[in-house]
């Protein structure tokens, strides 16, 4: 019998609540680029092992590091003078003996390498490798100890790699919504019909009341602004987008302001060669920007766990935060009444992951509805999910569940 707590969450939803503060970095952001590498790496690595060996073994990349560039930017296209550096650190195994005897050596830092490269043509376009960044890659041995693969039949669930937790909530309020959907809209079809806009886009949402304020800060890749007046012509597009956006989320009042800190006459403006700060002194590290649900959410309960290259086999520190997350938004779809719900899975090391110490489910239910009423159904949807908590494994490693 797994320990599943349903109750009452004593506070306010957060849409009630006065003030909400949301944050997200974009793709080109310097933390999120230390998140992206070291979760392509993740995942080239447990394709590796499963290729050669049919189970994941050891390892964790996420403590992968950006040491920021400098570079020159100018109307028409500038250089990059010094180039970012990116030094993916971690452990992994990299040597396994058969059960006959036979050793087994794996390109491990060659894999890591590929993976990155890989990540980075396909989200970052204007950075150039080897040029504008230079990509590194020292991974120490892990342990070869045997484990259990996700998927076979009659396999074993992992245990526990650490006495940790993880936390998740749904639904997500206007503000979040809007602050998560635009990120992506504006790295996403408006981004590839508009080149100007590079993948460095950090958005701060903040409710006052019924009045929504959105902050947007979009760097601007040089080569496709040829002067002052392109420039504002380009942010102006990217206020009008978000203002349109958010209206489709909300009936409060939204107010968007892009790239403040410009000033337009004096030509301080938000101009870069590559598309993210981490050309001009913006260092980065992996698990510093957004949580496991792609926002940073100081409104909720947060783990400060880095989700991004850690093992997805037994590693509460990414398990545990995606499937508390997934947890609440199958709750929120399938039981009717909640208005707000947030999840909180906690480990024991040594236990089995589909048994939590505790996994507790806390509701703001709506008017005329009890936590009684759909404690039942609630149980029910979170020991399914944890009773299948090797899903999440198999979606991580192909790329299915977002880790930031």
């Amino acid at each position: 019998m797994r320990n599943i707590q349903v109750s009452e969450l004593d506070r306010r939803a957060v849409e009630d609540q006065e003030v909400e503060i949301v944050e997200r970095k974009g793709l080109g952001h310097p933390d999120s680029i230390c998140d992206g590498i070291a979760e392509a790496v993740s995942r080239g690595l447990s394709q590796l092992y499963l290729d050669r060996v049919g189970k994941v073994l050891h390892y964790n990349t996420d403590e992968t590091q950006l040491v920021a560039g400098r570079a020159a930017p100018a109307f028409g296209g500038g250089e990059t003078l010094d180039p970012i550096y990116v030094l993916i650190v971690g452990r992994a195994t990299k040597t396994y003996e058969l059960e006959d005897g036979t050793e087994l050596t794996f390109p491990v830092e060659r894999t890591a390498l590929e993976s990155a490269r890989a990540y980075l043509e396909a989200n970052l376009p204007e950075l150039e490798l080897g040029s504008d960044l230079i990509l590194d890659v020292d991974l120490g041995e892990g342990s070869g100890d045997l484990q259990d693969v996700f998927g076979e039949d009659g396999a074993q669930v992992p245990m526990a790699n650490d006495t940790s937790f993880g936390v998740g909530h749904a639904p997500l309020t206007e503000t979040e919504r809007i602050v998560l959907d635009a990120e992506r809209e504006l790295n996403g079809p408006f981004g590839a019909d508009h080149p100007e806009i590079g993948q460095d886009i950090k958005i701060m949402g903040k409710r006052e009341g019924d009045t929504i304020d959105i902050t947007v800060a979009a760097a601007m890749v040089d080569t496709y602004v040829d002067d002052i007046d392109d420039y504002r012509e380009a942010t102006e597009r990217v206020e009008t987008f978000v203002t349109e956006l958010a209206t489709d989320y909300t009936d409060r009042e939204v107010s968007v302001e892009v790239n403040t800190a410009d000033d337009l006459d004096e030509g301080s403006i938000y101009l870069t060669t590559t598309g993210t700060s981490a050309e001009q002194g913006d260092d980065g590290s992996v698990g510093r920007g957004n949580r496991a649900n792609g926002l940073i959410t100081p409104n909720r309960p947060m783990s400060m766990e880095a989700t991004s290259g850690k093992n997805p086999v037994n590693h509460i520190g990414k398990i545990y935060n995606l499937l508390s997350t997934d947890i609440a938004e199958a709750v929120v779809e399938e039981a009717d009444g909640i208005r707000d719900l947030q999840v909180r899975l906690l480990s024991q090391i040594g236990r089995p992951i589909d048994e939590p110490h505790v996994a507790d489910a806390q509701v703001v239910t709506e008017e005329g509805v009890d936590v009684d009423d759909i404690e039942s159904e609630a149980t029910a949807i979170i020991d399914d999910r944890l009773a299948n908590v090797t899903d999440v494994t198999r979606r991580v490693i192909e790329g299915d569940l977002s880790t930031f």
